[in-house]
C-alpha cells in the first residue's frame, strides 16, 4: 500500500509510543515488558529509518546536493524510507540496486521506491560489494556532481548521532533495553545516549553477525565498548532467512499484542528474547523494554502465511 500525500505530509507524523506487551508472553518469568513502538511515527519513514536519515539529509541541505544516492536490496526498508524523505524534501532520489535486474527484482518495496520518484540502478553482487569504496563512490559522483551519498542503512557518524535521539524516549525505569542490529548504527546510537548502567542487548540477524561489534566500537568511547552485548542465536539460517516457526511466531505475537513483526528483523529478536525469558536469562524483577525499529517491507516475501 503507498501512503496518500496527506500521510506523507510531515516527517515524523506521529511521536513512537509504548505499548505494554500482553502478560502471557513474560508474567511467568520477569516482571515486566513493553515494546517502544518507532514503527508508529510514519507509514513509510518508520522506526529507526528516519533516525538515521535526518542528518543526513540536513547535511545534503546544507551541501546544496539536489540528489541523494543510496544503497539496498530488493526488500529494503532504507530504500523506500530514503525515496519518500527525499521526496518530502526536494531531492532527487538514486537507488543502487544489489542484484541485476530479473523477475525476482519486482518487488512491492521496489515499486514503492519507483512511486517515490527514484531511479533505480541495478547492479551485480560484486558491483555492489564496492558500495564504501572511495574509487566507487567517486565514480558516482563524476555521473552525479551534485548528489549526495547515503550509506547502506543509514550507517555512518551521522546516522548514529539522529539514532542517540532515540534514548529520549526510553525511560528510566528499564533495566534492559533490547533492539535488533543490523548495521549497528542505530544500537551505537542509543548506547551513546542511555546511562551506562542500562543493559543494552542486541539482536543480530546475521548468521555470525556479532563482527558488528568492532563497527559499533568504531563509534563508541572506549568506557562504553563492553556496556553492550550482541546475540547472534536466532538468525534462522542467515540474514532475509526465515522458518514456519517463525512465520507462526509472528502470528501468535500479533494475535496477542495486534503489533505486527517483520520477518527479518524485529521477529528474529523477540524469539530470541522470548527464548532468554524462558531459559532464565533475565532476572526475575528486570523490566524490559524492546524497541519496534519499524520497517516492513519483507513481509512482502511472505505475506500469504501472515495473518496482518
Amino acid at each position: 500500500m503507498i501512503p496518500t500525500s496527506e500521510s506523507m505530509a510531515t516527517i515524523p507524523n506521529q511521536e513512537p509510543f509504548i505499548q505494554p506487551l500482553h502478560p502471557a508472553f513474560f508474567s511467568q518469568y520477569v516482571n515486566r515488558m513493553d515494546m517502544l513502538r518507532l514503527d508508529s511515527i510514519h507509514p513509510v519513514v518508520s522506526g529507526n529509518k528516519w533516525y538515521k536519515l535526518q542528518y543526513y539529509l540536513q547535511d545534503a541541505k546544507a551541501k546544496r546536493a539536489d540528489t541523494i544516492i543510496t544503497f539496498g536490496g530488493a526488500y529494503s526498508n532504507h530504500l523506500v524510507a530514503t525515496a519518500a524523505a527525499a521526496k518530502q524534501f526536494g531531492f532527487k532520489s538514486i537507488g543502487i540496486v544489489r542484484g541485476m535486474h530479473s523477475k525476482d527484482s519486482h518487488t512491492q518495496t521496489l515499486a514503492n521506491c519507483i512511486s517515490f520518484g527514484m531511479e533505480l540502478q541495478f547492479v551485480s553482487r560484486e558491483v555492489y560489494t564496492q558500495k564504501s569504496d572511495i574509487q566507487y563512490l567517486q565514480s558516482l559522483l563524476a555521473i552525479y556532481p551534485n548528489a549526495y551519498i547515503v550509506n547502506e542503512g543509514g550507517a555512518g557518524e551521522l546516522g548514529v548521532k539522529g539514532s542517540s535521539a532515540i534514548a529520549a524516549y526510553i525511560p528510566h525505569h528499564y533495566t534492559h533495553i533490547c533492539v535488533s542490529a543490523g548495521t549497528g548504527t542505530t544500537l551505537a546510537g542509543i548506547r551513546r545516549a542511555l546511562p551506562a548502567d542500562v543493559q543494552l542487548l542486541g539482536y543480530v540477524p546475521m548468521k555470525g553477525g556479532v563482527y558488528i561489534r568492532e563497527v559499533i566500537n568504531d563509534y563508541l568511547p572506549l568506557a562504553l565498548q563492553s556496556t553492550y552485548a550482541l546475540y547472534d542465536d536466532w538468525h534462522l539460517g542467515g540474514f532475509g532467512k526465515h522458518t514456519d516457526e517463525q512465520l507462526t511466531f509472528m502470528n501468535d505475537f500479533y494475535s496477542q499484542n495486534h503489533i505486527p513483526l517483520d520477518v527479518v528483523y524485529t521477529a528474529k529478536m523477540m524469539m530470541g528474547i522470548e527464548a532468554q525469558i524462558k531459559a532464565g536469562f533475565f532476572p526475575a524483577d528486570a523490566s524490559i523494554l524492546c524497541i519496534h525499529t519499524g520497517g516492513l517491507q519483507g513481509n512482502s516475501s511472505v505475506q500469504d502465511k501472515l495473518i496482518y
